[in-house]
């Protein structure tokens, strides 16, 4: 996969929320923004005080419920670890756990939090349970999760590198992904160019309109807030429709 927006760029991504980035998504792509992208299914962002992360995935499988993965490969710590080393950053490690919806172990804690911060991961996104929260907030590792649980059972890397589906949304290796409390969103490559301009704009055209529509009340009746506020609907939806050729969401 070709990446194709800077580093500064990313950076500047993770200034707006999930919800924010969607909007100019939903602007420039031709998927399906009712049903593809983001998590079909609920997650919690233990971390929220960290605001969004935004990098590229990094993928693997684990279930910690079965011990035999320990004898089927004793180099997978070596060689999942070399993986993820040989990207670059930033990352987000994207891990399907195969005993869902049980929860028997914890691939993250302190130790694999700091390990992997140390090998340019930003944080995760595990449908599994994570531990040491504290820990993990101390060293800055941002963790969205389905639960946390108190051991790691046999949670050794059984697949990398390869599609994972977490919370219903499948991840594949080297995608674009924007992530905070309300849940995470994949970006599909051909998208990344023009994110960051989207998002801008339709940021932008958002509080120039609606939400200026909606705060400028003072000393109006009813009817006055509901003609300004449809007069800002019709402004909004034109704006983005000469930008993009498509209205927005209102």
């Amino acid at each position: 996969m070709t990446r194709t927006i800077s580093h500064a760029e990313l950076l500047e991504l993770k200034r707006w929320n999930t919800p924010t980035v969607y909007n100019g998504w939903e602007q420039i792509t031709r998927h399906n923004t009712g049903r593809e992208g983001f998590n079909l299914e609920p997650v919690t962002d233990f971390m929220p005080q960290m605001g969004p992360m935004a990098g590229y995935a990094v993928t693997v499988m684990i279930e910690p419920g079965n011990r035999n993965h320990l004898n089927n490969n004793p180099d997978a710590v070596k060689q999942y670890l070399e993986y993820v080393a040989s990207v670059a950053g930033p990352k987000i490690v994207v891990v399907q756990d195969l005993d869902k919806p049980v929860i028997y172990g914890a691939f993250w804690g302190e130790v694999n939090s700091n390990l992997h911060r140390a090998l340019g991961c930003i944080g995760t996104i595990t449908d599994g349970g994570i531990r040491d929260t504290d820990e993990m907030n101390n060293a800055g590792f941002k963790a969205l999760a389905r639960g946390v649980c108190v051991g790691h059972a046999w949670s050794t890397p059984v697949k990398w590198n390869c599609e994972v589906e977490v919370f219903g949304r499948k991840v594949l290796p080297g995608q674009l992904i924007h992530a905070d409390k309300h849940g995470f969103l994949v970006i599909p490559d051909e998208d990344q160019e023009k994110l960051l301009e989207a998002t801008r704009f339709m940021d932008s055209n958002e509080c120039n309109t609606i939400i200026s529509a909606a705060r400028n009340t003072a000393g109006k009746s009813a009817v006055e807030i509901l003609a300004g506020f449809h007069r800002a609907v019709l402004d909004f939806n034109k704006s983005a429709e000469a930008k993009f050729g498509r209205k927005g969401e209102w």
